[in-house]
């Protein structure tokens, strides 16, 4: 019996890539009408049909459908630079192998997952007493988690070194001389939002620099910008500050602006991420670089192939204006 056609051989029949036939398969929006017909008449000469086994993911098959599982609302999902950075560059590793990608919030996830056949889920951004982690590790559907697994789950998961970026941070702020600090942190219930908080407060606490003002966010704009304004109120003084997220640290930095303190040279300003905003600021944010595109392919890659061990990749301090 001859092999059956692959999506990446629909995509080279129909003259597109990869990543746009696979979104012709999953019904995303950013298609035109007449590429997805395209795509279609093609797997009709093809005699493509996609086939799925209810029973995870299996390197032998030609043919398997992962989702991408994000817990949060659809407005933090769109809105966030990470999410979309992370997911472009996972629907890119799988198109590679011609494997659509579905992506979809937690709301209401696991029934969905479980009717289509998902072969595989990356799970992003999942927090502590979240049920959707332990639902789908009951579901039977491999599973892969971006940052450690909430409530210490034995779930498999790639992860950046968030406690040492914090230490770099911490590093970096006491070496340029700064007395009084503050942190914005990321939600305490995230295991990686916490690391990075620890990895700051313990460099500090070991140079002798303790009660250390922390004010919590989301890692959304609106929750830095609420951050920082507490901590201008408790620590007016301030000359530093370390934010869990580039967005929370640009809204930190509009905040200060607006309340007169020069940035660097009244408050230094660190965030986290190395999202593309960091660049474009005034001053140019001094930030922890995670590499995003990096985590997305090696996840692709072990939730493809079934691994089971757990990497962790550095991240680095990024040097600019604003620290």
């Amino acid at each position: 019996m001859p092999d059956q056609p692959t999506l990446a051989q629909v995509a080279a029949e129909a003259g597109v890539s990869p990543a746009t036939a696979s979104r012709v398969l999953t019904g995303s929006v950013r298609v035109t009408t007449s590429t997805r017909r395209q795509v279609h008449d093609a797997m009709s000469r093809l005699g493509y049909v996609r086939r799925r086994a209810p029973h995870g993911v299996s390197s032998r098959r030609t043919d398997r459908f992962l989702a991408a599982v994000v817990c949060e609302p659809a407005p933090r999902l769109f809105g966030e630079p990470f999410y979309a950075r992370l997911l472009s560059a996972f629907e890119e590793a799988l198109a590679e192998h011609g494997v659509p990608l579905m992506v979809m919030t937690a709301a209401h996830a696991v029934p969905p997952l479980v009717a289509k056949g998902i072969d595989g889920v990356l799970l992003v951004g999942a927090r502590d007493g979240h049920p959707l982690a332990v639902t789908l590790a009951a579901s039977g559907i491999p599973v892969r988690c971006v940052g450690r697994p909430p409530d210490g789950l034995a779930l498999p998961y790639v992860d950046l070194d968030n406690r040492d970026g914090g230490r770099q941070a911490a590093e970096h702020l006491l070496l340029s001389g700064r007395k009084a600090m503050a942190v914005i942190a990321g939600p305490p219930a995230m295991p990686g939002a916490r690391a990075r908080v620890e990895g700051f407060l313990t460099t500090l606490t070991s140079a002798g620099m303790t009660n250390v003002p922390v004010a919590y966010g989301d890692f959304s704009h609106l929750s830095g910008a609420q951050a920082m304004r507490w901590l201008l109120r408790r620590l007016p003084h301030l000359d530093a500050v370390f934010a869990a997220s580039d967005v929370m640290a640009v809204a930190a930095l509009q905040v200060l602006h607006r309340a007169g303190r020069r940035v660097p040279h009244d408050v230094a300003l660190v965030g986290f991420d190395d999202a593309p905003v960091a660049r474009h600021v005034n001053p140019p944010l001094t930030t922890v670089r995670q590499p995003v595109e990096e985590l997305a392919v090696v996840a692709a890659r072990l939730l493809l192939n079934g691994q089971r061990h757990n990497p962790v990749l550095p991240t680095e301090l990024v040097v600019r204006e604003s620290a």
